[in-house]
């Protein structure tokens, strides 16, 4: 038998040689063995530790996974006030900033440190002893919330620094945690596969992934952290920032490797201009440099304003406008089983919002476009809200991907998949993980029965784990059992059995909104529940009689007699309302509105889209979706689009939102 000392000497020397290889790997960028070697090294330690548990150690890399959830994210006060940054876009802006430097400092040779302006995650990250102790979001400077469940999780981070020699008894160093582009699309090519919404950005994503209350959603994600700043013992000897980043770098922190060191606006610019042409080569997110005065003593005697440091400053690059590349294309299952692909965009700037997906509607759509991984296209917002791939942006001398080619079978259960006209189907319904999440994400949605926590990564757990098989199977939940949920308490877990049974009356439409009918959206549900009134009559109707109902085609009243013809839709129905779900009659108020014609555009403060147009609808009035010469009011919210400007040029009246609710009563 081995004796224990020599097992122990044998784990700590896999330990020294794993952290060798995370430093050489995420410090370095100098790897020296293949992804198999290191999995090799890794799997030999786990089975150290496990036959031998009394040697674990806190700090050893297998520790990184297999904490239990947090039940909620508290708070941590940082040890000093994790400041933002004044930004400026114009060059004079930069001049301006030298010049104060100058003379503030009484020295017309000032150094500065240029450096990428990440676009991720700010994060606080204390060691103690040379030992990850916690970290923590930036939050509001002075306390950010404490997301070391999650960050020990991330293998760029050391969780036991470098022996420098360096007296180190407490060190509280400031960065970011990223996400490299190429995690970003493989996370939202998963999200989009399992039918849940991709993430906007990938600092977005960051910042949901690290702030869940679960690390094991954090594992296998391969982020990126740099650090450029700190406070600690031992560290007074780096006299500027470039003696700081090289400190940090020498514990073994990862470090901003694009920087440079410049002491005029031309060099600054040369640095900015560099670092914009790269910009699309870089395999995480920047959006501009920024420039820090170097020496720290003098750092100090600038001092700060309230919210940002008067010896630093970022210079952002121009947004990027409408051009991008389509990094992806993958294909999502909706709650009618429909498959409808998508584009994963590198994010782009269109019209002031983000842009980093574009549905690409059906495989003809695609084919018609010439669409392929890899092009470069012209984004658009259409109707100033939904983003889509115009069209192609011809590249002379860039070698294209092959075709796009839709999947046989279902991406989300492996059904093979049906063509009904332009789109492919999943016939699996509810059979169908994707679809049962999505349906049951929709009936628990504001405008269906609104039901507070059920949301998309609990409607995941409740499908994975076997516990529903269509919607009705939400009211035979125990508190108990939602208990169990990743992520949930009792009080959670009692708070969503409470909201999924305080849904007893309903508006009709929105009870026939939610049961998920092919066709029927907010609009459909609203004239089926007035025309007809009750939900017997909507279940007792033909399809010829639906299809009398104003507003109402051939292909929805197809849908609608279909859907309560099946059987086990039927029961569903039955199991919902001997749940207790009693859905009611619109009310209809006075036709104040009768015969006009309402366009919306903007955000309203006080109601959604849908609100607005049910509060029209329910007087006898009507919503077009665009102006014509048929449209008596346009109602104007914030940000309104370009039909503001259609509405001034056809002389339509327009209302704001006071105007709008005096008219309403």
């Amino acid at each position: 038998m081995r004796d224990k000392s020599d097992i122990a000497k044998q784990a700590e020397e896999l330990r020294e040689q794993i952290n060798r290889h995370d430093r050489l790997y995420y410090v370095e960028n100098a790897p020296e063995i293949s992804d198999q070697e290191y999995d090799d090294l890794f799997a030999e330690l786990e089975e150290l530790e496990e036959q031998n548990p009394e040697i674990v150690v806190p700090e050893s890399p297998t520790q990184r996974v297999g904490a239990e959830p947090e039940s909620e994210l508290g708070k941590v006060e940082h040890v000093a006030t994790m400041l933002s940054l004044d930004a400026v876009r114009d060059k004079t802006e930069i001049a301006d900033f030298l010049d104060r430097l100058r003379e503030a400092v009484e020295d017309s040779d000032v150094t500065l440190v240029a450096e990428p302006k990440f676009d991720g995650l700010s994060i606080e990250v204390i060691y103690e002893d040379g030992q990850f102790c916690r970290a923590s979001t930036r939050g509001d400077g002075q306390k950010g919330e404490d997301i070391s469940h999650t960050l020990r999780t991330v293998r760029a981070l050391p969780l036991k620094l470098q022996d420098t020699g360096r007296e180190a008894k407490e060190l509280a160093v400031r960065g970011e945690a990223i996400l490299p582009r190429s995690s970003f699309q493989a996370v939202n090519k998963a999200r989009v596969e399992r039918g849940d919404k991709p993430f906007a950005n990938p600092r977005n994503a960051a910042a949901g992934i690290l702030r869940r209350l679960d690390p094991s959603e954090a594992e296998g994600v391969r982020f990126a952290v740099t650090f450029y700043d700190a406070t600690g013992i031992g560290l007074a000897e780096a006299r500027g920032q470039w003696e700081l980043l090289a400190a940090l770098r020498d514990l073994g922190l990862p470090v901003i490797g694009e920087r440079t060191r410049c002491g005029s606006l031309q060099e600054a610019e040369a640095f900015h201009d560099e670092m914009q042409e790269r910009r699309e080569d870089l395999d995480y997110e920047i959006d501009g440099i920024v420039l820090k005065l170097d020496a720290r003593k003098e750092r100090e005697n600038l001092g700060q304003r309230s919210r940002s440091p008067r010896w630093a400053i970022a210079w952002k690059f121009p947004p990027r406008m409408g051009e991008t590349r389509i990094a992806d294309i993958v294909v999502g299952v909706g709650r009618t089983g429909a498959l409808t692909p998508v584009a994963l965009l590198d994010p782009v700037d269109v019209g002031g919002v983000t842009v980093a997906r574009a549905t690409l509607h059906n495989a003809e759509e695609i084919y018609r476009k010439d669409l392929r991984v890899g092009d470069t296209v012209r984004i658009e917002r259409a109707g100033d809200v939904i983003p889509e791939v115009a069209e192609r942006v011809p590249q002379p001398g860039v070698e294209r991907s092959g075709p796009f080619e839709m999947p046989d079978c279902c991406p989300s259960c492996g059904a093979k998949v049906e063509r009904r006209g332009p789109l492919n189907y999943c016939p699996a319904g509810i059979a169908c993980p994707a679809q049962l999440v999505a349906r049951l994400v929709h009936y628990g949605a504001r405008g269906s029965m609104d039901v507070e926590g059920l949301g998309e990564k609990t409607a995941e757990q409740l499908v994975e784990r076997d516990m529903v098989q269509d919607i009705a199977d939400l009211y035979d939940l125990s508190v108990e059992e939602l208990t169990a949920l990743d992520g949930f308490a009792e009080a959670s877990a009692k708070a969503l059995h409470d909201a999924i049974h305080a849904r007893g009356e309903v508006p009709l439409d929105r009870f026939l909104r939610a049961l998920g009918i092919c066709h029927v959206g907010a609009d459909a549900a609203r004239r089926l529940a007035m025309a007809f009134g009750s939900l017997q009559a909507v279940k007792e109707a033909s399809r010829a009689e639906i299809e009398q109902v104003a507003g109402i085609g051939e292909e929805t009243a197809q849908s609608v007699a279909a859907f309560f013809d099946e059987e086990r839709n039927r029961d569903v129905v039955g199991r919902l309302l001997h749940a207790g779900v009693s859905p009611q009659a619109i009310e209809q108020l006075d036709q104040s509105l009768k015969g006009r014609t309402f366009v919306l555009t903007g955000t309203l403060e006080r109601w959604t889209r849908e609100e607005a147009t049910e509060e029209i609808e329910r007087r006898g009035g009507q919503v077009a979706s665009s102006i014509s010469g048929n449209t008596d009011y346009v109602v104007v919210g914030a940000e309104p689009g370009s039909k503001q400007d259609e509405a001034k040029e056809e002389s339509v009246e327009m209302l704001d939102e006071d105007a709008f609710a005096k008219m309403l009563g």
